[in-house]
């Protein structure tokens, strides 16, 4: 890949990248690092990235670093959050539509997690999210499905409780 090849692929994806990023870590400064650190990536790796499939090589890279970041980082805000629900704290505007839905996809596994915001948020095919998160297209249907049952679910949880 060339110089030129890359600023375009830069510039095709940035935003998709970085709004997937900070829909699954919900931090704006953590989404910014992943987001410059998977560049940084592409350009050290260039050589062996082909210019057509540099989209999946991207989201699959910043993919695999969110999860290593969650694994270090999110387990302690996650039982944080849980403590204050079971506490029964309520939140400041906690029942708006928006913010009852992003806690119920936060608290998905990570792969689950990463198919519903490619899906229904960012709005791409089974096969490439399969690309993406290196699965099979009947896998994401899978986790896709499991996804949507657990945020109905909880969801249907959070109606009763109002």
């Amino acid at each position: 890949m060339k110089r030129r090849e890359y600023n375009i692929i830069v510039s095709e994806h940035s935003n998709n990248l970085y709004g997937y990023a900070i829909r699954f870590l919900r931090n704006k400064e953590d989404a910014r690092d992943i987001v410059q650190d998977v560049f940084e990536k592409l350009w050290i790796h260039r050589k062996n990235v082909e210019f057509a499939k540099a989209k999946s090589w991207m989201f699959t890279t910043a993919h695999n670093a969110m999860i290593n970041f969650s694994n270090r980082k999110g387990r302690v805000i996650l039982s944080d959050e849980m403590q204050s629900y079971d506490k029964g704290a309520i939140v400041p505007n906690s029942f708006e539509s928006n913010q009852v839905v992003e806690r119920a996809v936060s608290i998905l596994p990570p792969v689950q997690k990463s198919v519903i915001l490619l899906r229904d948020l960012e709005g791409y095919s089974y096969k490439e999210i399969a690309d993406i998160l290196e699965l099979s297209d009947s896998q994401v249907k899978v986790y896709l499905f499991r996804a949507r049952k657990k945020i109905k679910k909880q969801l249907k949880g959070m109606i009763e409780l109002v």
